[in-house]
């Protein structure tokens, strides 16, 4: 049988990586996501080469990264 990854197992570990890569400016956010059965982490960036400083895993918890490119604030309306 697999190991599927609960969503507390998953939340634990996603404070854990967003402390990790909070300055890191390639990052543009760290969430939660499901794939399949399991919760993974996943790592917003924005652009693919800040992918290389971004673990697999974190405490059994699979990474997953997306290029969303930069976040910027709308203006008010």
């Amino acid at each position: 049988m697999e190991h599927v990854t609960d969503r507390s197992t998953a939340r634990a570990a996603k404070v854990q990586l967003a402390a990790r890569l909070a300055d890191d400016p390639g990052v543009t956010g760290v969430g939660l996501a499901r794939q399949d059965a399991d919760y993974v982490l996943r790592v917003d960036l924005t652009e693919a080469s800040a992918g290389a400083r971004v673990p697999g895993q974190v405490d059994g918890v699979a990474v997953v990264t997306r290029v969303i490119g930069s976040v910027r604030t709308l203006p008010a309306t």
